[in-house]
């Protein structure tokens, strides 16, 4: 009663009261809105700072995902183009994937943390990893390139301070398949060898697959031939190319030892060295194709004419002999298919040393080569080239050149005489670059003839494959070691060309250093190392090709060669 009195005395002291109420609780509503303002903007200005501040921080060869996000043909784009066979199969392509770094202020535990990642990625030192973390540092680089799989077990340690970067990196489905001729990539996808390098600038900035002429089917079956043929003759290391004598396109090449261009950090010199195009070697006798062939252009003389190989050649102190010695008056067909360097030596001596290098030089073995990939090697020439030189170069000693160099220049040689130039990369552009006319039609006739030959019955038996008319010549050369030759290092070779009618595959092997066999007779030399190889080869190549075998006498040129030699000697 006493309340309703004093209330109604003074009515306006209700209303003071709820007023006091109301502001107090406006206060509180604008207090936590404050706060809740100041947060977001905490929040908003973190966001700022990782995704701009700190990301100008980071080195530019790190900031990949930033740099993935440009126009796809324009210059620095790391989604680099596919490289692919002549048939579309993938030979190397680019991949987003994720990067790891940390933000080391926001590391909660960083023992726990290194711990745990070094589970994660065993390469990862513990210790260093340790130090990192504990670095308060904003940005430091972990690890690249994760797997989903990792990715997925850094997120599980579940430290707010690990983070992800999209990144891109460059697979090889193939793996080594090839690696000499694709090459690799640095970590920031910039070609470091190989058609990788050579052609750097089209893959950053094209989107285009680059296509190449290599058949992967045909790249495989060489390579296992190439490296069972080390295997056997416990070999260094080897080199081969299959090759469209035509063309001039590479449908497979090899060196060995090889490397996988996904762990490019590890390669040894050893493995990044290519035989096939860095390596030049004295060849031996696969030479006598282009010294017979410069006989023929330069003597206009019969197959039946005869060189006196019964004794050594001795000039200037040196001596010239036979490996396989006849001790004989030979045939041009006999001192090729029993592969006489006394009788070659004698048809270099006839037409001279200059002819003789100038025909060299057309057919490309004397200068550097200008092919796909930039891993090429200069050929030695003897300087001053003397009359020893003209013998000694006529059968492959005294000049080196590279395998892949030899097969092109005797692809010139089977074709009808029309100059090849060894290329990697297809072009979908008609190719309206005029013929260069090496030697006649006539000449290499006579040279198919005498290549078959050299299978059927003379020294590269062993590279015959039944039904399809091989024809090759072998190699044997002798290392130089100390400035001395060393007969127990060999190179050992064998060139095949088939089908030799109308011919369209050239295959060469080439083999370092091969150990003679029981099965050999201990003999490393081209007709038992490298011959055998080429057939194998060749067999594939027609099994993969579905190329039919043809019988009978009207598909052999060594018959007819010795029909037109009995002819010759009746007249």
């Amino acid at each position: 009663m006493i309340f309703i009195r004093r209330l109604r005395q003074n009515p306006s002291r209700l209303k003071g009261e709820k007023s006091t109420a109301l502001d107090l609780a406006r206060g509180r509503l604008a207090l936590m809105g404050g706060v809740f303002i100041l947060v977001y903007l905490l929040l908003a200005l973190r966001a700022v700072d990782l995704t701009v501040v700190q990301a100008k921080k980071i080195d530019p060869d790190l900031r990949i995902a930033d740099r993935t996000t440009q126009s796809p043909n324009k210059p620095g784009n790391l989604m680099r183009a596919d490289i692919i066979d002549r048939n579309g199969v993938m030979l190397a392509t680019t991949l987003k994937t994720a990067s790891l770094f940390a933000d080391a202020r926001f590391i909660a535990e960083p023992k726990a943390a290194a711990a745990a990642l070094k589970k994660i990625f065993p390469d990862l030192a513990y210790g260093e990893t340790l130090q990192k973390l504990q670095s308060g540092k904003s940005f430091i680089w972990l690890k690249r390139n994760i797997t989903p799989d990792e990715q997925k077990r850094v997120l599980e340690i579940g430290e707010p301070g690990l983070a992800f970067e999209e990144s891109t990196k460059r697979f090889y489905p193939q793996e080594g398949m090839a690696g000499h001729l694709l090459g690799y990539t640095s970590v920031d996808n910039q070609g470091l060898y190989g058609i990788e390098r050579s052609f750097n600038g089209y893959l950053s900035e094209h989107t285009e697959p680059l296509r190449l002429s290599i058949d992967v089917r045909l790249q495989h079956a060489l390579r296992r031939e190439v490296a069972a043929t080390v295997k056997e003759f416990k070999a260094i290391g080897a080199a081969g190319v299959i090759m469209d004598v035509n063309t001039g396109e590479i449908l497979a090449g090899v060196s060995l030892p090889d490397f996988n261009p996904h762990d490019f950090s590890i390669v040894t010199e050893d493995q990044s060295f290519s035989r096939l195009t860095q390596g030049a070697y004295e060849l031996g006798s696969v030479f006598k194709i282009f010294s017979v062939a410069a006989f023929f252009e330069n003597r206009d003389l019969p197959m039946s004419t005869t060189f006196d190989a019964s004794e050594p050649i001795r000039i200037g102190g040196f001596t010239i002999n036979d490996f396989h010695a006849e001790k004989r008056v030979l045939t041009i067909p006999e001192v090729f298919m029993h592969s006489s360097n006394i009788g070659t030596a004698m048809m270099a001596q006839s037409i001279g040393g200059v002819k003789l290098q100038e025909f060299y030089t057309d057919l490309g073995l004397l200068d550097p080569m200008a092919f796909g990939v930039k891993e090429v090697a200069r050929p030695q020439v003897p300087n001053p080239w003397r009359e020893i030189s003209t013998l000694t170069a006529s059968y492959g000693h005294g000049v080196t050149t590279t395998p892949l160099q030899v097969a092109a220049g005797v692809s010139t040689v089977v074709n009808g005489g029309t100059l090849v130039k060894p290329h990697l990369v297809l072009s979908d552009e008609p190719d309206n670059t005029p013929d260069i006319r090496v030697l006649s039609e006539s000449t290499s006739h006579k040279m198919r003839q005498l290549l078959r030959i050299v299978v059927s019955e003379g020294t590269g038996s062993k590279a015959a494959v039944k039904g399809y008319n091989v024809g090759g010549k072998t190699g044997t050369a002798e290392k130089i070691v100390n400035g001395r030759y060393d007969n127990k290092k060999k190179i050992s070779s064998f060139v095949g060309v088939f089908p030799m009618d109308a011919p369209k595959y050239a295959v060469y092997i080439m083999v370092d250093e091969p150990i003679g066999t029981k099965r050999t007779w201990g003999y490393a030399t081209g007709g038992w190392v490298a011959a055998p190889a080429v057939a194998r080869t060749i067999a594939s190549i027609a099994a993969i090709e579905g190329i039919p075998p043809q019988f009978g006498p009207d598909h052999d040129l060594a018959s007819n060669l010795k029909q037109y030699i009995k002819l010759e000697e009746k007249r």
